[in-house]
């Protein structure tokens, strides 16, 4: 099962891997998705007289006709060496919610991401969490990778698919991405109605992204209950538009913030939500917070694709001092500072020594993400390193 938010990819990647004797049902396509949803039996009926020995299957947003996953259980069942399937979603929240099977023991599931640094053509140094089978290009379907963009670009129009291949156009793709999707396909996860009050949520939903969550703040300037607010912020990680950072939770006996962050899943996505203008004039007043908010979500895609061994929270203590996030891998924690700066200084570490300071059992070295040229030993413990490096 492969789930990611839309416009990631995911139907472009089956059409990519798609052999000529494989079967694709979309469920996107209106006429398909009612057959199947009316008699979702039709799948085996269409599936068992297939000549092939072992039949791929691809279905395409899964969550539209969930009763389908009981005929994916049943020809298993019965015919376990006939049939693979891969089926993708853009919603976890249909597939949790009622009686839906989701075929313990034997699906596997994946995420899919907007475009990684890891899958950009450019430098080849990983400093913090080496991605997965990193692939020469002639491993590509398209036989290249994403060429590198500018960071002041990245940060304006975000790492969707459509980005690299659209430019400056992908700026009215944003807005309608931002009104159409998000607006009408989050209400209508939801069941519900109010348009007007979920407009307003999702516009300082953006603008608060990367803070941590305050649902009073949100409620008083909005107007909405915070009980709504709550079930808002739940839809939109449950239509992976988003996810929760949490506080770092190690030993220390120092008190810590408990609220955890909120990130939308893409940059330009949080742009476009925020209602801000989608050009780099943006960036000089909020280049920092979307610098910020960029290596959250790289750190995060990485993470979701290496599995659960690596950790990504933040660290605040109530008496001040902060780091903006803290990696956690099998063998270590590093803290990691972003600064939307090209000339770090020793000063920029200071956060970062005081929580190696406070975890000198787990912690040894930290990093400073910046957009300087090359690599920079700042402190004892903590090096500056390029954002191309991350």
């Amino acid at each position: 099962m492969v789930l990611g938010a839309r416009q990631t990819g995911k139907s472009t990647l089956f059409q990519r891997i798609l052999q000529r004797d494989s079967l694709l049902i979309d469920l996107q396509e209106r006429p398909e998705r009612t057959r199947f949803a009316q008699d979702p039996g039709l799948l085996t009926r269409t599936l068992l007289p297939a000549k092939k020995k072992v039949l791929h299957v691809f279905i395409d947003e899964i969550q539209r006709v969930p009763d389908l996953l009981d005929e994916i259980q049943l020809l298993l069942d019965r015919l376990p060496k006939r049939f693979i399937f891969t089926v993708t979603g853009s919603s976890a929240r249909r597939l949790r919610r009622g009686p839906v099977n989701l075929l313990p023991g034997r699906v596997h599931r994946y995420f899919l991401s907007p475009v990684s640094l890891w899958e950009q053509s450019g430098k080849r140094v990983w400093t913090l969490l080496k991605p997965p089978r990193v692939p020469s290009p002639a491993k590509f379907p398209s036989g290249q990778l994403f060429p590198m963009r500018p960071i002041e670009e990245v940060l304006t129009l975000g790492s969707l698919p459509a980005a690299f291949v659209e430019g400056q156009g992908f700026q009215k793709t944003l807005q309608s991405y931002a009104e159409a999707y998000i607006e009408e396909e989050v209400l209508r996860e939801m069941a519900a109605r109010n348009l007007g009050q979920y407009g307003r949520f999702l516009q300082l939903a953006g603008v608060e992204s990367g803070k941590p969550i305050s649902l009073t703040k949100i409620s008083q300037e909005s107007g909405i209950a915070i009980s709504t607010i709550r079930g808002f912020y739940e839809v939109l990680e449950d239509t992976l538009l988003g996810f929760k950072l949490p506080p770092f939770s190690g030993s220390s006996r120092t008190r810590i913030l408990k609220t955890p962050k909120f990130y939308f899943f893409d940059v330009g996505v949080r742009n476009a939500v925020a209602g801000l203008p989608l050009d780099k004039k943006i960036l000089a007043t909020e280049g920092g917070n979307l610098f910020e908010h960029w290596v959250a979500c790289e750190l995060q895609a990485r993470i979701g694709y290496l599995g659960r061994s690596q950790r990504l929270s933040y660290w605040r203590t109530v008496d001040g001092a902060e780091v903006d996030f803290v990696l956690e891998t099998p063998r270590e924690v590093m803290p990691i500072e972003v600064k939307y700066t090209r000339n770090p200084r020793p000063a920029d570490a200071a956060g970062l020594e005081h929580f190696i300071a406070r975890h000198p059992s787990r912690a040894r070295r930290g990093f400073v993400v910046c957009r300087c040229q090359r690599p920079e030993q700042l402190t004892e413990h903590v090096q500056a390193i390029p954002w191309e490096e991350l």
